[in-house]
Parts: structure tokens; sequence; C-alpha cells
């Protein structure tokens, strides 16, 4: 069975990386994003050391769409720069394994989402 990964990005506000979780998610590029408000920031960026509110975004997916999920984020993200850290899942519940496989099941990042069943 193909491993989960984790994927960790940070956004300017909720409100983006609400917007851009959702499109990856009917990508199925993601299974899930979990956006976490509140958070300060210290970073070096350009020779300077800055400080920043953000918010962190963990995406559930598959290590088999590690390209295509990092393209999409990258493509939809407004940093210059993204962080994007793929944090390879060593172990996960089979329920929670199986869970990510089948709601990523056809991701590519080009097509449409799949229809459920109940419409």
């Amino acid at each position: 069975m193909e491993r989960p990964l984790l994927v960790y990005t940070t956004f300017p506000d909720a409100g983006t990386a609400l917007s851009v979780g959702e499109d990856l998610v009917r990508l199925r590029l993601a299974a899930c994003v979990n956006v976490l408000p509140g958070m300060q920031s210290v970073y070096a960026w350009k020779g300077a050391v800055e400080r920043g509110s953000e918010v962190v975004a963990i995406l559930k997916s598959r290590e088999g769409l590690a390209e295509p999920l990092c393209a999409a984020l990258k493509a939809r993200h407004p940093y210059e720069t993204p962080i994007i850290l793929h944090l390879p899942v060593s172990g996960a519940d089979p329920d929670t394994a199986a869970w990510i496989l089948a709601e990523t099941a056809g991701g590519t990042g080009t097509e449409a989402p799949q229809e459920s069943p109940t419409g």
C-alpha cells in the first residue's frame, strides 16, 4: 500500500490557506488540509531578520502525489518562495491510510474532481 505523506506549508492568512486547500482537495491531490491560525514567525529573508503573522497548513496526501501536489501548491501560493516540506509518514492507522488513498485516487492536479455517489 502506498504510504501517506504530510506536507507542511505556511500562508499569510487563513482565508488564503483555506481557498488553496479547497482547490487541492477538489483536485484530489490532498484528502484534507488542516489550517492552524495564530502562528508568529521569525525568519531570515533576503539578508534581514523578519517577523510576521502566518497560518500553518498541513496537507494529508500520499507519496505518489508529491510532485503534482507541490506544483499545484506553488502555482496557487502567494509567497515568492513558499515553504513546502514533505514529511514522510513512517506509520499510520490502516483506516486513516486507506481513507487518504481513497480520497486522492485519480489525483493528478489536472483533472476535475469526481462526482460523489450521492451527487
